[in-house]
């Protein structure tokens, strides 16, 4: 998908996509939001997204590396071994948002715990508010919902294109810096089917404070899991699951050394899903 870089003061009328009862659960409430210096519009949160195509996969990657992109010292990576962190790459095809054009965008995101001392479980990322995910980088298609996300949330969202294709019996996906591709990845439309109703939290960073804000999927997930990865992190897929490209995007994903094969793929077809504004209760400076 190219990068749509025109917007303007006007929402999309398509309120008639969002009748799912999973909406049902969210009471509306609107902001207005400061795009540019001379520029505001007014938005609707949580966020709403229908028909949802997401592609995912679970890598393993450098502990010392995933440290070094930590926010704060009270975000540390979840430890998967004794050198390794745990990577996720999310893909989504969001074909309707709530009062938005449709959008490609990618999540690279590294599993957290937060304030440690605080949680409530032994295990990090089930239902708790102390742990979930730090994004390090975020393209996205959308010039609009890249402002979005780096005003709103201080997301570090860029435009960049993106291509998702789901016609055969993988998903691929394709990222393209300023024209060059630097990422690609396959996830095979494998797995045992399992329905999923989840909450989870990222933790991102805006003008130097630690913020919390929660995001709810509901959808029907093909998972195939690897746990063989856990006893040989560098051993080569058969058939490589991704590419990397020597641009500076590819090179930030180069340092984090990410294992060939990943520990778990899912994907699934008409996702619902919402993201919220930042719960102004939290904040770790």
């Amino acid at each position: 998908m190219k990068i749509l870089e025109t917007f303007d003061g006007t929402l999309l009328a398509n309120e008639d996509k969002f009748q799912d009862p999973f909406f049902q659960r969210f009471q509306l409430k609107k902001r207005t939001i400061a795009l540019t210096d001379d520029f505001e519009k007014e938005y609707s949160f949580p966020t709403f997204y229908g028909d949802v195509t997401c592609c995912q996969a679970i890598f393993l990657c450098s502990l010392d590396a995933a440290q070094a992109l930590m926010p704060h010292p009270a975000v540390q990576p979840v430890r998967a071994k004794k050198k390794h962190a745990v990577l996720a790459v999310s893909c989504y095809e969001y074909k309707n948002v709530l009062g938005i054009p449709p959008y490609n965008e990618i999540a690279f995101t590294l599993a957290v715990e937060v304030e440690k001392e605080k949680s409530p479980v032994l295990l990090p990322l089930m239902k708790n508010s102390f742990s979930g995910y730090f994004v390090f980088s975020m393209p996205v298609t959308s010039r609009e919902n890249c402002l979005r996300g780096n005003v709103i949330w201080g997301l570090p969202k860029v435009t960049q294109e993106i291509d998702i294709d789901v016609s055969g019996n993988e998903a691929l996906v394709k990222a393209y810096e300023e024209g060059t591709e630097y990422f690609s990845l396959r996830v095979p439309k494998a797995g045992k089917l399992t329905p999923m109703d989840e909450t989870t939290y990222l933790f991102p960073k805006l003008d130097g404070v630690v913020h919390r804000a929660e995001t709810n999927f509901k959808g029907d997930f093909l998972i195939d899991k690897n746990l063989g990865v856990l006893l040989g992190p560098n051993k080569a897929a058969d058939k490589p699951f991704f590419t990397l490209g020597d641009t500076p995007c590819g090179q930030v994903l180069k340092d984090l050394q990410m294992s060939p094969r990943p520990l778990q793929t899912r994907y699934v077809e008409h996702m619902t899903a919402c993201f919220d504004y930042y719960d102004e209760s939290y904040e770790l400076v």
